[in-house]
Parts: C-alpha cells; structure tokens; sequence
C-alpha cells in the first residue's frame, strides 16, 4: 500500500490556518468534503469521532508530525488528507512541540488491516528528516504529492 493509493491531490493544503487541535481536525476534513472523498452532512460526526480519539492520547507522534485517524461507518473506504502549518498547531504533542505536518486518516468502521498499513507506512517515512524537512518547505500540493511519491516509491 502507497500512501497516494488513499491520498488525493485535492485533499492536500499547503497552508492551514488553523492553530488549535479542534479547529486544525475541522480544517483537515474540510478537505476530505471538498475533494468529494466524505460527504459534507457527515462533518460533524467525523470531527467528534476524531476529537474522541485524541481523548485517548494524542495522535501527534513527535517530530512536529501528527496522524489523526478513526472509523466512521460513513466511511467506505480508506481516505486521507494531508496538511501543512506555518505557524505550528498545539496538537499536545507528546514531545511538546507544535505540529507542522499532519496526515489525517479515515476508515470504514470495519477495516482493521487497510488503517494499521496506512498508519505505518506514513509512520516509516516520516521518520525520515529529510523528508520531513523537504515536506514542511513546500508551496505547492502538486509537489507534496510528488515528493510523497517519490519518498513511498524509495522506501517498499
């Protein structure tokens, strides 16, 4: 499994605005609606189920990196959305720092197998700094979703 394989380019920002966890999750699924991956009435149950899930410990892993995930039975297939802050987003962070680069994750209520990959392949290759360097300097989402590519193609 790539990443790109439940990553859409539609569904990439550059430049979130956001700087708290709840409004930094809304921001994320925003982009899962508008790139036609969720729909729209489901928002609120997404955001609650997401928001539920950090209760249980923060999803943000160190490295300025955080992977918000859940299931949702509104979800019939694995979609991600992936974002960039500028300023930082105070996510609680296990290592205290603000969060740059998220990777946010959605799956069927029922797919334990496609949602665990997705979590560690995104985990392999965001231990790479360079990686993460490169990532938290780019402008344009064509060129995150190829640097993602490039980075998921190296590392099979």
């Amino acid at each position: 499994m790539k990443i790109m394989d439940f990553l859409s380019e539609d569904a990439i920002s550059v430049d979130l605005k956001s700087v708290n966890k709840t409004d930094g999750i809304k921001e994320l699924v925003d982009l899962l609606i508008s790139a036609g991956e969720v729909d729209k009435k489901d928002k609120s149950k997404l955001v609650e189920l997401l928001l539920a899930r950090e209760a249980l410990g923060s999803t943000a892993i160190g490295h300025n990196v955080g992977i918000p995930h859940a299931k949702a039975d509104c979800i019939k297939k694995l979609v991600g959305a992936f974002g960039l802050s500028r300023k930082g987003v105070d996510f609680d962070s296990l290592d205290g720092e603000p969060v740059y680069i998220f990777f946010l994750l959605l799956a069927p209520q029922d797919s334990a197998g496609p949602h665990l990959k997705a979590l560690a392949r995104i985990s392999r290759l965001i231990k790479d700094k360079y990686f993460r360097d490169t990532l938290r300097q780019l402008k344009d989402k064509k060129d995150v979703a190829r640097v993602i590519e490039t980075e998921d193609d190296k590392k099979i």
